[in-house]
């Protein structure tokens, strides 16, 4: 079957091959590359406009902070608010009372350890792990279900002799962690509410 799509392709470009050259000829190659591997494999594309059926607004309130390192709780919530605005589906609302769905809860104590250590330079790399306990309600009072499990990612950053520049990967780990879970989030999301 794929023999026989990819000839037909061929068959119908032949008498139009001299005008597509000077436009280039690759992003049709690459359009029908994507459409038949997507076709056949069982993949597709997610489309979040209309998936939540009557919730059409969310709300993210920004969560507690119970860990010591101070903001935190504004990292997460500006990548829970940029996952939700990069996905589309539900506005984003300030006003918790407006919204069909609201987003809440508190970022729990953050765990640092030293992960790779040198008799020289002590501290090579640590790992830093958060956690989030967060939950999703809507408006007619019925809560999301969110995977405990999902709300905790790990990783690594390279220490170094210089106080900020350590100080900065250990920001851009947490970063990274928040942008990962806020993925995860708004994945449950879309499970729990669409109809």
């Amino acid at each position: 079957m794929f023999r026989t799509v990819i000839h037909c392709v061929l068959r119908w470009q032949r008498p139009k091959r001299r005008s597509l050259r000077p436009r280039g000829f690759a992003p049709f190659w690459g359009v029908v590359v994507v459409a038949l591997a997507t076709s056949g494999c069982g993949y597709h594309f997610v489309r979040y406009a209309d998936a939540f059926g009557d919730h059409r607004s969310l709300a993210i309130r920004t969560p507690s902070n119970e860990s010591f390192d101070p903001g935190v709780e504004f990292t997460v919530a500006n990548a829970l608010r940029r996952e939700a605005l990069r996905r589309g589906g539900l506005t984003l609302v300030e006003d918790a009372t407006l919204a069909d769905v609201v987003l809440q809860g508190r970022v729990l104590p953050i765990q640092t350890l030293a992960r790779s250590v040198s008799s020289v330079v002590l501290t090579l790399e640590y790992e830093i792990t958060l956690s989030l306990d967060l939950e999703a309600r809507t408006r007619t009072g019925r809560i999301i279900p969110l995977d405990s499990m999902s709300l905790r990612e790990t990783e690594r950053y390279l220490a170094s002799a210089n106080v900020e520049v350590t100080r900065k990967n250990r920001e851009e780990a947490l970063r990274v962690l928040a942008s990962t879970i806020a993925s995860r989030v708004y994945d449950q999301l879309y499970a729990g509410l669409t109809p």
